[in-house]
């Protein structure tokens, strides 16, 4: 049989196929390199008791077995944000593809891996608390009442969300509801972590582990039979395709709009949790890093999958500006591709998702202003002097249109990063290792923070001013505390810590 006649297409991968595939080569590959190096350069030794067997109290610091815990440190970080956040982002087009890839390696995942190492190395130490040992008090102090907000805001969006999407689906009251999930999050908040969010979690992780794979899967098989045309990464594709592209500015909007998935420092408020409970410290890039990864790939295959669904970020940005939410496109996306079990999956993923960084994000508050206060929390009467005012305050917002504070969580999930970023690289100054690989992606967030407050549009609250000011200042801001870190470096007593 001559070679000339032979048909190699079956075994090519298809054009339309080469971005997808490797991005998702690039997010595993990195955890194997990248993340092994920072595992490395961090120090991590199993010879170190972890504060799960040094000071179990069979609440927070409590022994759960790594698999669990990668879980639970997965759902916290994730939830619904890799899925919205990622169609979200999808509409400025395959550039989105770059910043999670890049975004999650070399910052996202090194930002959840310190932020969860160093509260093992300290104690289980809360974010607030792990900060102000690197940076200073004032620091702290800012951090306490600014995480405070980031978690409050959270975990209310995520009642109310839950809430209106199982009216919608029951025909219930809201309110019916609104009680049934604050009541489920006062437990959750409440009871030892092994007892509620320890046992339910895996199932939970198993509804949206199998929603992306699944999703995954129907992107390769239409995408090799040729039933999609998966838009690809070239420089003709390197460019802002949103719709608005005057309000919506490639930069610094879309290090925005992709937080989770790329970074977000709603992960470091999290990350301590798990911290508490893991019983050696080489589980630590697995359950740290590993889980950012996941979350990256998450994102990745809804971006992918919101742009090729569209028939490319034109039609995505159509169907948007027509009124179709993320919610929507998910669900019209799982029942298009998946069938019945597919809507299945995408409302157990929509209600569920949002519950899991919920109760989280109370417990998280719990424990900070425990840690802040310096208050025991293994008796319940003590849990409860505090969870009882947090849920108080919870229920009152939940009554009051709170649209108008969640468009500040996105750009404060960034600023809370950017905080955390410092606090590791001032933690390597400290042990006198190159801070590089945690002051460089500091600075590059610094720049996005300053743009975003600057170029933001009204109706995010910035000031509006012209790219090029925006961007010189941004610069100027971040080259600023850079130098000023190294000054400061120079002055920090090395030591272990």
């Amino acid at each position: 049989m001559s070679t000339n006649n032979f048909n190699f297409a079956p075994f090519l991968i298809p054009q339309p196929m080469i971005t997808f595939i490797a991005c998702l080569a690039a997010l595993i590959i990195g955890y194997f390199t990248y993340g092994k190096f920072v595992e490395r350069f961090f120090g991590v030794s199993s010879a170190r008791p972890t504060p799960a067997k040094r000071l179990a109290d069979g609440v927070d610091y409590q022994e759960m077995k790594p698999w669990r815990i990668f879980i639970i440190q997965f759902l916290n970080i994730a939830g619904l944000g890799p899925i919205f956040g990622a169609i979200l982002g999808a509409a400025y087009g395959p550039v989105a593809y770059i910043w999670i890839v890049v975004g999650c390696i070399f910052m996202g995942a090194a930002h959840d891996f310190f932020s969860g190492m160093l509260s093992v190395r300290n104690d289980g130490m809360s974010l607030p608390d792990m900060v102000g040992k690197y940076l200073g008090s004032g620091v702290k102090k800012f951090l306490v009442v600014f995480s405070a907000f980031i978690l409050i805001a959270v975990g209310v969006s995520f009642v109310t969300g839950p809430a209106d999407l199982l009216h919608t689906l029951t025909g219930w009251d809201k309110r019916i509801w609104l009680y049934i999930v604050f009541a489920y999050y006062i437990v959750a908040t409440l009871l030892p972590v092994d007892k509620i969010i320890g046992k339910l979690y895996p199932i939970f992780g198993a509804v949206l582990l199998f929603m992306a794979i699944a999703i995954a899967g129907a992107l390769l098989v239409k995408g090799f039979s040729g039933d999609l045309q998966l838009t690809e990464l070239t420089a003709d594709s390197f460019r802002n395709f949103h719709t608005n592209p005057e309000t919506n500015i490639l930069i610094p909007m879309l290090f925005v709009v992709i937080s989770c998935g790329a970074i977000s420092g709603f992960h470091s408020t999290q990350s301590p949790i798990m911290a508490r409970c893991i019983t050696d410290e080489k589980y630590g890039r697995p359950i740290f890093y590993g889980a950012m990864i996941a979350e990256g790939i998450v994102a990745m295959i809804w971006a992918t999958a919101a742009i090729a669904y569209f028939g490319g970020p034109e039609g995505l940005n159509a169907a948007a500006d027509a009124g179709k939410t993320p919610a929507i496109m998910v669900d019209e996306i799982c029942q298009s591709w998946l069938g019945q079990v597919g809507a299945v999956i995408a409302i157990l993923g929509v209600v569920v998702c949002p519950i899991t960084s919920g109760d989280t994000a109370f417990r998280s508050l719990r424990l900070t202003i425990g840690d802040a206060l310096k208050f025991n929390q293994k008796p319940m009467r003590n849990r409860l002097i505090i969870a009882v005012p947090i849920f108080v305050v919870a229920f009152i917002l939940c009554k009051v249109d709170f649209s108008t504070i969640w468009k500040y969580v996105g750009i404060g999930n960034q600023v809370l990063a950017t905080v955390v970023l410092w606090t590791a690289a001032a933690y390597l100054v400290h042990n006198r290792k190159n801070h590089l690989i945690m002051s460089i992606p500091a600075t590059f967030l610094t720049f996005v923070c300053v743009c975003y407050f600057m170029i933001a549009p009204y109706n995010v609250g910035g000031l509006f001013l012209p790219a090029t000011v925006s961007y010189l200042t941004g610069t100027a801001a971040a080259l600023g505390l850079f130098i000023f870190f190294l000054i400061r470096a120079r002055k920090i007593r090395p030591g272990r810590a």
